[in-house]
């Protein structure tokens, strides 16, 4: 059978697009299946499709192809689906024109699959349009009957009639469509997202992390989450909250924990995939949304044991969480309510364990495996002889109410271009060799070859420091691989007692033994840092070191390595009206105590004459460790550009060599991106307005920026 995913845009990491990468992956184990994106807006997808699921597009646009349609004639001329909403209508990025009619209703015309699944409304309206008798054609409703506004709502309802079945992802909105269209002939049944179990190491529920994952959009009430986190900070002086994606919402939930002056507990992650590996790190997971139509991350979460409080909101988790492996929190209970729930969570490591072990017994039935048997239950139900044969006039009024219900396409409508086959996504993919990369207990890393995807031979693996002009690398010896149908997969360890890793950043190479020729560039299926979470930096050979294994934005692995003669350890940073007052731990072999001349130093990027030199303290009952306050006004008198920048160092002695400052502990490799703190605006009296704010940088040290306001800028340079 050939099945064929319709989806909107096929690049980017929504819930929608990881549904259909893990149901077209389980399909393809004994189907013939493609995915076609009708826009394609990268080179290749941000989440992987199996290699046996055929990936094409049938409108580039890639402002920096060759091929690109963004400004095509057709796109000037009306979409005629749903233009009055939809993404015709409400889209400012992929808008829907008379290109996407065209596009669309040609590959629905000439694909020779033997079911089509449409993923949105407006995709399920050209299935019903312009879908083929030849073809089951399924609708995917990914959100809910309630989650669309009016005009929406009633123009995917019409298209429904024209559909052989639509398929929703909870029961709850299955029931509610059903009332909504009790006439149509189309089946509606609910079938869940799927969510593979993954391959990372399950959450041990002591990190003292709270994890939430998802678009920062309004209906996901992040704000309900912080204030319900802010509630019970103070009693739980350890535990930390960790916001992952990106949207809307983001600039108002930043400034809610500035506001909060928690900038120092709860971070915003950005988006990360795979997302497995931080669902991982997590000893709670938190869901704090008005509606949602599925849950996956819930699932996501309950498959890496982690387990989950929830609002028991519309319509998904309620299918999903019940008081065995996890928590549901009435919406009426607002804030109060869901904090006390994260609270006796937080306080129970016995019932975090005991709930985690049941949330993953329960999210195995949501694997893709058992999913796409529901999926095929459907298709043979709908191909089955007496449900092919509808009645003529069963039919013929079918097809009178579709009709009558549905745009039809405004003519003449012809592509001046010729009418090409969808357009592959990327070129033949070169074979790569692929590993899975582990940071282990002892601050080393484990780094697991798949033996399917190398090269014949003896090989080595093979790392190398970046833009390194010493060209400084690694070579380990590769364990063989047996010639057997399903051989071990060989693995290596990195120890940091015997190999020495410069600080940066290494590439990773398998490569021919006893040569240098022929290396070939790792690609990173996961990159787990769990047990690197909370851990300090190692103390070994007279150096302070940490290492995290990570996947870089092209998909290989890399190492970040830290390795100094001493390093100091922010712990905590305080933002008042003028100052930041910053807590630190020292760690070097040969020096546990902090002297009385120790001071902080402000190294000037602009030169020696804009340093400056702070006191600090040193608390009788903590060695090592220190505090200091960094005046925003000792900075603001040595301005002289546009952006001034300090590196703080720890300066032991007066004669002695200054200590970065930083955060290279624990187990995130980019400090920069995720850990934030509130800037304040002040006044210079030749620059004007000044934004100050501590910041980390890209090697994760620690740093203050002066910079000219926006509007101070744009005066300036007016």
């Amino acid at each position: 059978m050939k099945i064929a995913f319709l989806i909107n845009n096929a690049y980017g990491i929504g819930g929608t697009i990881r549904s259909t990468a893990n149901l077209s992956r389980a399909f393809a184990a004994r189907h013939d299946v493609e995915v076609v994106s009708v826009h394609q807006v990268k080179d290749a997808p941000e989440l992987p499709f199996d290699e046996r699921v055929g990936l094409s597009s049938l409108i580039d646009m890639r402002e920096d192809s060759s091929t690109y349609e963004g400004d095509h004639p057709l796109t000037r001329q009306p979409c005629t689906m749903f233009p009055d909403t939809g993404a015709a209508a409400n889209s400012a990025r992929l808008p829907y024109s008379a290109l996407q009619d065209e596009r669309i209703g040609r590959w629905l015309s000439e694909t020779n699959a033997d079911v089509v699944i449409a993923t949105r409304p407006d995709l399920n309206g050209y299935l019903a349009r312009d879908g083929q008798a030849r073809h089951l054609r399924i609708g995917q409703e990914h959100l809910s009957l309630d989650a669309h506004n009016p005009t929406l709502r009633g123009h995917q309802n019409k298209a429904v009639a024209g559909l052989d079945a639509f398929v929703t992802v909870s029961e709850a909105d299955a029931v509610q469509y059903r009332r909504a269209l009790p006439n149509v002939a189309a089946r509606i049944l609910c079938i869940p997202n799927s969510v593979p179990a993954p391959a990372v190491e399950p959450s041990d529920h002591h990190s003292q992390i709270i994890i939430a994952a998802g678009r920062l959009a309004t209906v996901k009430r992040y704000d309900r989450l912080i204030d319900a986190f802010a509630k019970l900070a103070d009693a739980h002086p350890a535990w930390t909250l960790r916001l992952y994606g990106r949207g809307p919402e983001r600039p108002n939930l930043r400034r809610q924990i500035d506001e909060l002056g928690l900038y120092d507990r709860i971070s915003l992650m950005g988006p990360v995939s795979p997302i497995e590996t931080e669902w991982a790190k997590g000893a709670i997971a938190a869901v704090s949304s008005d509606m949602e139509s599925f849950g996956m991350t819930i699932v996501e979460a309950m498959h890496c044991g982690v387990p989950v409080v929830s609002t028991d909101c519309p319509h998904g988790p309620a299918e999903i969480i019940d008081e065995t492996n996890g928590m549901l929190v009435p919406l009426e209970a607002g804030v109060d309510g869901y904090a006390a729930a994260l609270d006796r969570l937080m306080a129970d490591a016995q019932l975090r364990a005991r709930l985690g072990a049941t949330a993953r017994e329960r999210a195995r039935a949501y694997t893709p495996s058992v999913i796409a048997r529901r999926y095929e239950a459907l298709f043979e139900e709908l191909s089955a002889p007496r449900n092919r044969r509808r009645p003529a006039g069963a039919r013929g009024a079918l097809w009178t109410r579709l009709r009558s219900a549905l745009p039809t396409r405004l003519t003449p409508r012809a592509d001046p271009s010729p009418a090409p086959a969808p357009r592959p996504a990327t070129p033949e993919p070169i074979a790569r060799p692929v590993a899975f990369a582990q940071a282990t207990a002892d601050g080393g890393i484990s780094i697991r070859l798949d033996a399917a995807s190398l090269p014949p031979g003896p090989l080595d693996f093979l790392a190398r420091l970046r833009r390194d002009p010493k060209k400084r690398h690694i070579r380990v010896p590769l364990p063989p691989v047996a010639t057997t149908p399903d051989p071990d997969d060989p693995r290596i360890t990195l120890d940091p007692t015997e190999h020495t890793l410069a600080e940066g950043r290494w590439d990773c190479y398998v490569v021919p033994q006893h040569t240098a020729d022929d290396k070939a560039r790792l690609l990173c299926a996961l990159a787990e840092q769990v047990h690197s979470v909370g851990r300090a930096p190692n103390l070994a050979d007279g150096n302070v070191s940490a290492w995290l294994p990570y996947t870089t934005t092209d998909g290989y692995l890399a190492l970040r390595t830290w390795q100094r003669p001493a390093h100091a350890e922010v712990t905590a940073i305080a933002i008042g009206d003028h100052h930041a007052t910053v807590t630190a731990q020292l760690y070097a072999t040969d020096a546990p105590r902090i002297p009385h001349t120790a001071t902080i130093v402000a190294v000037s990027r602009q030169g020696e004459p804009y340093d400056f030199t702070l006191p600090l303290t040193q608390p009788a009952t903590a060695p090592g460790h220190f505090t200091f306050t960094l005046p925003y006004s000792r900075a603001l008198s040595l301005r002289c550009s546009a952006h001034d920048i300090w590196d703080l160092r720890l300066r032991l002695e007066h004669t002695s060599a200054p200590i970065p400052l930083g955060r290279i502990g624990g187990d995130i490799v980019d400090r920069k991106k995720t850990d934030a703190v509130p800037a304040v605006d002040l006044r210079h009296e030749a620059r004007g307005e000044t934004r100050a704010k501590p910041f980390f940088t890209v090697t994760n040290d620690l740093a203050l920026s002066l910079r000219d306001t926006e509007d101070q800028a744009q005066r300036t340079a007016t």
